[in-house]
């Protein structure tokens, strides 16, 4: 498939780079596109460094996935590929997606690549799938994602599971992502599905 991965700057960059790391491994071509939040998170949140600037982070990444159908697009590029409908991608997940990001989504903003991105998506009637990482909900937050979902947009909150006992982040992260991947029809085993057996 190809995909277009966008992280933004909300806490949780973890949901994104693991989604990202399982559909390199399994031969999906991605477009990846990151806030300049983003790269700050992962530095923070997971002790990755992927740079300051576009330059720097696309040198970054092409050593961090070698051999890879990696394709990083610049948050600021509105000349991408990807901000045309006439460009054939399957579906898009934003994850984690800040409450800024869905409320410019929702309303169709496209300041930049990652609203151009997702609302190309919704025109296109293609697959949009949105991980918002915040808590507590206002009620704005709740009507921007009732306005999305309402469009067909999948919502998939950063709510892991407990019926699997999971015992690492990994596990709960795991969950998340399976879910993710669910929504792509993507095969996986990254979670304990209801009523499997627990290893």
């Amino acid at each position: 498939m190809k995909i277009t991965v966008a992280i933004t700057g909300a806490s949780g960059a973890v949901y994104g780079v693991s989604l990202l790391e399982y559909l390199l491994k399994e031969k999906h071509k991605v477009n990846l596109i990151l806030s300049p939040e983003a790269r700050l998170i992962v530095h923070e949140e997971l002790g990755v460094s992927w740079g300051s600037c576009y330059s720097e982070t696309a040198e970054l990444l092409k050593k961090r996935y070698p051999d890879t159908d990696l394709v990083y697009c610049n948050e600021t590029d509105m000349t991408a590929p990807i901000a045309s409908g006439s460009h054939p991608i399957d579906a898009m997940v934003v994850a984690p997606c800040s409450m800024k990001v869905i409320a410019a989504i929702a309303h169709g903003l496209s300041s930049n690549l990652i609203e151009r991105a997702a609302d190309v998506t919704l025109k296109e009637r293609r697959p949009l799938i949105l991980v918002p990482r915040e808590t507590p909900l206002s009620s704005i937050h709740l009507a921007n994602m009732l306005t999305l979902s309402k469009m067909g947009v999948w919502i998939i909150p950063a709510m892991p599971a407990f019926y699997n006992h999971p015992k690492t982040i990994e596990d709960m992260v795991g969950f998340i992502v399976g879910r993710v991947l669910d929504r792509l029809g993507i095969s996986n085993q990254t979670y304990t599905r209801w009523k499997e057996e627990i290893t």
